[in-house]
Order: structure tokens, then C-alpha cells, then sequence
């Protein structure tokens, strides 16, 4: 089993070396490693080309996040594919073997795990109970983290790419449309780290994510009456909790 390996890259030279090692040090070796960079003018390309080993590389690939996932998407070869951005980082050396000895037993579509949270260089897990897959309760709220997600790329071919029109919420979107046609393997272990800081994308804007988020759930959810006035509710009461949020934080800072 190959497994493509998509990294999008934009002036990431502070974090990237740590991505690329830990996909290096992996103790599976039939990895395609592919780099969708946007216009990097900061080292970022230096890094890329000082890999030993071969890679793909696409250049100047404009139009979002989205995009730059489709494009690598589109090149890859592997029988699965999975995105580790340049911020993030696999847990240890063994994620990928013990990825495809899961899917070799399973005979999954596609698998998720668990994702830590790196904050100021800290790894720091889950502050709640992560749900048991149920398609219902994936229609509530995202539980699916994007660095430790890995999907057959025949899956692919089948549900379709990224939705490039959505800025923040494009990989719920996708898992939606996933999970319509296989549902999801759960593995309760940590398999990759998320890393927060002003740049990150779902951090930058968390209420404008919070409505990308509701829009695609509105999407996805039945038409009647009962349901769109749950999702409207659980909206309502998530926004006001992350305003709150947010604003303790300014008044602390």
C-alpha cells in the first residue's frame, strides 16, 4: 500500500522542518511526499529541495487552501492519501505502519484518529470526551481532525475533491460527503499534531470558521422544520460561547 503524503506550503520555513522530519522518520517507506507551495519566498523551497530523497513539487499554486489540496490531490499516485500542512507533525515514528496495518485488517475506506494541539511548543490533547463515529453526531459538529484523517484515493474519485468556494470549513464538508458513502474507521490513538498560532488558519477568524462550519452543517442536514431549527439553536449557542470567549481573552490580555 503507497500512501501520498500532500504538504501545502507558503513561506513556512519556521515550522516546516519539523513536518518533513516527521514524515522522514517514519518507519514505513512507501511514501510519495508532495509539496504544494503558493508562492514561498522565505526558504521555503530551499527546505523542500534539501529533502533526500525524491518529491513531488508544484510551484505557484494560487487560490486558497482548498486548491492547493485539490492540486496535490491531483497529482498524487498513492492508494491513500492524507494532508500533513507545515505546521503540523506526525506523533512518532510508527503513525504510518500502524495506519496501514489498519487499513489492511479493517478493509476501511478511510480512518481517523486523534489529534494533539501544539501550543507555543507544548503538546496538549483533547479537552472533551471525542464522540464514537455516528454519522448523526458527525452532523452536530466536526470531531474529525484533518492532519490524522487518511482516505483511498478511489474515495476520492468517487466523492469528489475539496469544495474550493469554502474558505475555513472545506474538510467538514468533505467527511460529510464521506461518511454518505463509507463510514468511517475510529482509531483511539494520537496519530498526528496540530500546531496553533496567530497564523493558522482556523485560528485566525473563529467566528467567520464557526459560520463556514454552520453553513456546510445546513448543507448537510435534513429540510424540515425540526431539524433546521436544531442546527439554528446549536449554532446560536456555540456563537455566543465563542463570543464570550473571546472577549475574556482581549480583557485579559
Amino acid at each position: 500500500m503507497r500512501l501520498s503524503i500532500i504538504c501545502c506550503t507558503w513561506n513556512s520555513a519556521k515550522y516546516l522542518p519539523e513536518s518533513i522530519r516527521s514524515v522522514l522518520s517514519q518507519d514505513y517507506s512507501d511514501i510519495e511526499y508532495v509539496f504544494v507551495d503558493g508562492g514561498s519566498t522565505d526558504g521555503t523551497l530551499d527546505q523542500i529541495a534539501a529533502i533526500p530523497q525524491p518529491v513531488k513539487l508544484l510551484r505557484n499554486i494560487r487560490g486558497g487552501i482548498s486548491r492547493a489540496m485539490n492540486a496535490g490531490i491531483e497529482i498524487a499516485t498513492g492508494d491513500v492519501i492524507a494532508h500533513l500542512h507545515s505546521d503540523d507533525y506526525y506523533v512518532h515514528h510508527k503513525v504510518l505502519s500502524s495506519v496501514v496495518k489498519a487499513f489492511e485488517e479493517s478493509g476501511a475506506k478511510w480512518l481517523f484518529g486523534r489529534c494533539l494541539s501544539d501550543v507555543g511548543g507544548k503538546r496538549i490533547s483533547e479537552n472533551y470526551v471525542v464522540p464514537r463515529y455516528d454519522y448523526r453526531r458527525l452532523l452536530k459538529g466536526n470531531f474529525i481532525p484533518h492532519p490524522a484523517t487518511f482516505i483511498r484515493r478511489d474515495l476520492f474519485q468517487r466523492a469528489g475533491l475539496f469544495d474550493e468556494s469554502i474558505k475555513y470549513a472545506m474538510d467538514y464538508d468533505l467527511w460529510l460527503r464521506l461518511a454518505k458513502i463509507s463510514p468511517p474507521l475510529q482509531i483511539n490513538e494520537h496519530l498526528a499534531v496540530f500546531r496553533w498560532h496567530a497564523g493558522s488558519l482556523t485560528a485566525s477568524n473563529r467566528l467567520a470558521s464557526l459560520r463556514d462550519d454552520f453553513s456546510v452543517r445546513l448543507r448537510h442536514a435534513r429540510r424540515d422544520p425540526w431539524s433546521l431549527a436544531y442546527h439554528w439553536a446549536h449554532y446560536l449557542v456555540r456563537r455566543q460561547r465563542l463570543v464570550r470567549q473571546l472577549s475574556n481573552s482581549r480583557s485579559q490580555s
